[in-house]
């Protein structure tokens, strides 16, 4: 994944992952498996959803992985005047080095639930191939004998993030990456390695390609059966697949004419034998391993006809850079609310230092959406859109009960409400109470046409100024119950 600064050009360069084709690749296939149909009801109920990318990377403040690739494309530079192969030797050092020992994902735990997310995913391994668990399948890991956190009680990373968020009733995902640039039988050291894609023909080199299927399928194997129950696993790397489902977005900047064809029928049914019910996430690759789609740093102009979820930074990195440039708890409402409305989930990023603490002022935000969640979260969880989804500065969500929860979006210099409010669309059934979240007043209403029309006193107005957004809560507006995902 890559820093937003860089998302514009990631759009013209056809980067892995851009967010730009996020609707356009395969053909949604719906799932049918009933406990997994079960859970995407379960996860889209969620709604609101915590992200971490962390690993050695995050001692330098750079871009996660990408800078040990050789692609010439601005996510992928390295220091001016070192050579390639110097620098990437001093990347591979960075475990030696990594003793995050302020790692505390109790506290990550209460801070992600104060945010008022309600599930987690964590990377527990990228494309530069540095596991966060204790595999048995590499060195190249956390618990390794050469990297200095090993010797501590809580070395096992990813098994004491799901262990603490589990605790805190977070659904838990685990990230993990199908290339591995660390691996010699993806990167072979036989040959140069060019760009992300493996660095030989697997037509010729079935060997090499086999070896490394079966360890993707070992490392998948550990993560489902000895790390607790999982929702999710949020495979990352669209580019390795099936020759035939290839397309831009796959082979970036530079595709090759092989198939890296990881076996995602046998891995996904090794999993779910693990873990059944289990959300399978196969990134940009379509198909029915793609149980819902990601768009990256972006959100749809409309709801799309199956489950999807924004994946979003906090700041402009995926992984901790320092003096980051953080979003404003404001500008994150606002969007939560819009995907929210078109039926999405949102997953928000933020990258821990390299001491094993999420940085200051991306708690503070945290904090301050939390505030506002905690005041108007009925109108976000367990909801689904409805038309007309937004007009305006309004957009809508609904619940099964009939509710349609009216949010107004303020700009950004409109501190309180309009004295008096129209709410296009949905209309309250008749001698409702019409109210605004965090407020037991029963608002004056009436329609006008196809507006409701809601009077707000000065003293409401006043309180609650300064608002990210208002929710209004119009009872009756919508069905009694809605089905899933059209795409369920």
């Amino acid at each position: 994944m890559k820093p937003l600064r860089l998302v514009l050009a990631a759009l013209l360069c056809a980067a892995p992952l851009s967010a730009v084709h996020a609707e356009d690749h395969g053909a949604y296939v719906p799932e049918t498996d009933p406990l997994v149909v079960r859970k995407l009801e379960q996860w889209q109920d969620w709604k609101f959803g915590f992200m971490m990318h962390w690993g050695p990377y995050s001692q330098w403040g750079v871009v996660e992985s990408w800078s040990i690739c050789s692609e010439d494309v601005d996510w992928c530079k390295r220091p001016e005047g070192e050579p390639y192969v110097d620098y990437v030797k001093r990347y591979e050092q960075l475990p030696t080095t990594f003793n995050p020992v302020k790692f505390d994902p109790e506290l990550w735990a209460r801070i992600a639930k104060d945010a008022g997310t309600k599930y987690v995913v964590f990377t527990t391994k990228h494309h530069d191939g540095f596991a966060m668990f204790d595999t048995r399948q590499s060195d190249y890991r956390i618990t390794a004998p050469n990297v200095p956190f090993h010797s501590n009680p809580r070395s096992n990373i990813t098994k004491e993030v799901f262990d603490a968020f589990r605790a805190q009733d977070f659904g838990i995902g685990a990230y993990f990456s199908k290339p591995d640039w660390h691996s010699d039988d993806y990167w072979s050291p036989r040959w140069a390695t060019p760009n992300r894609h493996n660095n030989y023909d697997t037509r010729k080199h079935p060997d090499l390609w086999k070896r490394f299927t079966d360890f993707t399928h070992a490392q998948v194997g550990e993560l489902t059966s000895q790390y607790g129950p999982l929702d999710i696993l949020w495979l990352d790397g669209g580019w390795v697949r099936p020759t035939d489902t290839m397309d831009n977005i796959a082979e970036g900047n530079a595709g090759v004419p092989w198939p890296q064809d990881i076996d995602m029928p046998g891995m996904a049914a090794m999993a779910r034998k693990n873990q059944p019910g289990l959300i399978v996430v196969d990134r940009a690759v379509g198909g029915r391993y793609e149980n819902y789609r990601t768009p990256e740093q972006k959100i749809p102009d409309q709801p799309l006809p199956y489950p999807w979820e924004t994946c979003m930074t906090l700041g402009d990195s995926w992984s901790y850079t320092p003096n980051d440039n953080y979003k404003s708890s404001r500008s994150v409402v606002q969007m939560l609310v819009d995907v929210v409305a078109k039926g999405g989930n949102y997953l928000l990023n933020v990258g821990p230092d390299a001491n094993g603490e999420l940085p200051p002022v991306a708690v503070q935000r945290l904090h301050e959406i939390g505030t506002w969640m905690k005041v108007n979260g009925e109108a976000i969880y367990a909801s689904r859109s409805v038309a007309p989804y937004r007009d305006g500065k309004f957009r809508y969500t609904r619940l099964k009960d009939g509710t349609v929860y009216a949010l107004y979006l303020p700009d950004a210099n409109e501190k309180k409400l309009p004295a008096t409010l129209r709410i296009p669309g949905p209309a309250p059934v008749g001698g409702a109470e019409v109210k605004l979240l965090g407020d037991d007043a029963r608002l004056a209403w009436r329609r006008e046409g196809d507006t409701t029309v809601v009077e707000i006193p000065a003293s409401l107005r006043k309180q609650t100024a300064n608002a990210y957004a208002w929710a209004f809560r119009l009872p009756g507006a919508a069905p009694l119950a809605f089905e899933g995902s059209p795409a369920l």
